[in-house]
């Protein structure tokens, strides 16, 4: 059983890590950053759009400033796992981001659900650790809807299906077993993925605007496991598709601000 406290941590973040390596809260991000989970994604958007290295979250995974259009963009590799991405967003947020949007693989619980196709995630289900550590009990967390219908428009304009439904958030990959797989669709779950519910108590506590979504991946709706594309090279070239979305998505939220 975890015990939620309402109390403040009693360990503070302190900044990312500068480019000496030291943590530094006096460098300012800009206040809209992407996360990507896949380290091949990530490097491929260095490489197509101008980039700025600025410093470093832990596992020495680096942080960008991306320039997309007029605007910049705090463009970072996410941590996999709620206990990762959790302390990365306590970090960045400690350097000045209030807006973050996350996107990655999941697997899907629905076969017909295209393989590389969206995934738009309304509620996720609590088969996690982190998120009971920023919100009381409950069985799911309410994912923000803040930005789904500008989100959509984008996925219309960049010719992208897309479902949406629940996701289902657990912290032990290998322990995805029929028993619990079976019970999560019942509950409405349509895919599985390990940082949804933790992302979502997070930014609900830290009172932070955030969206996140997912490209598909493997099959958990057969009888035996179906890989698809889980690995990062797999249909890799629709998969380099998927992060523009995401910086779009940024672009519109900067610019809607400054107007």
């Amino acid at each position: 059983m975890i015990i939620y406290s309402n109390e403040e941590g009693f360990i503070k973040p302190l900044g990312i890590k500068n480019l000496e390596g030291k943590h530094d809260l006096t460098i300012k991000l800009p206040n809209i950053a992407v996360g990507v989970f896949s380290e091949h994604l990530f490097n491929y958007v260095v490489k197509k759009y101008e980039c700025q290295k600025i410093g470093e979250l832990m596992q020495k995974r680096p942080i960008y400033i991306l320039k997309y259009k007029n605007i910049e963009i705090t463009f970072f590799i996410a941590g996999i796992s709620g206990p990762w991405i959790s302390q990365d967003i306590e970090e960045l947020h400690s350097n000045g981001v209030d807006t973050l949007i996350i996107f990655g693989n999941c697997g899907v619980l629905d076969k017909s659900i295209e393989d590389c196709s969206i995934i738009i995630p309304n509620k996720a289900f609590r088969d996690e650790g982190t998120s009971y550590h920023y919100m009381p009990d409950s069985e799911y967390v309410e994912l923000d809807d803040k930005y789904k219908d500008l989100f959509k428009i984008i996925l219309k304009e960049y010719d992208f299906k897309f479902t949406e439904g629940a996701t289902w958030t657990i912290d032990a990959f290998y322990r995805e077993t029929r028993e619990k797989i079976d019970m999560f669709k019942n509950k409405g779950a349509i895919c599985v993925e390990m940082e949804g519910a933790s992302i979502g108590a997070i930014c609900k506590y830290k009172k932070l605007n955030y969206f996140t979504f997912y490209y598909a991946g493997d099959n958990l709706d057969s009888e035996e496991w179906e890989e698809r594309s889980i690995t990062q090279l797999a249909n890799f070239d629709k998969k380099t598709r998927v992060p523009v979305l995401a910086l779009e998505l940024a672009y519109r939220i900067g610019v809607e601000s400054i107007v």
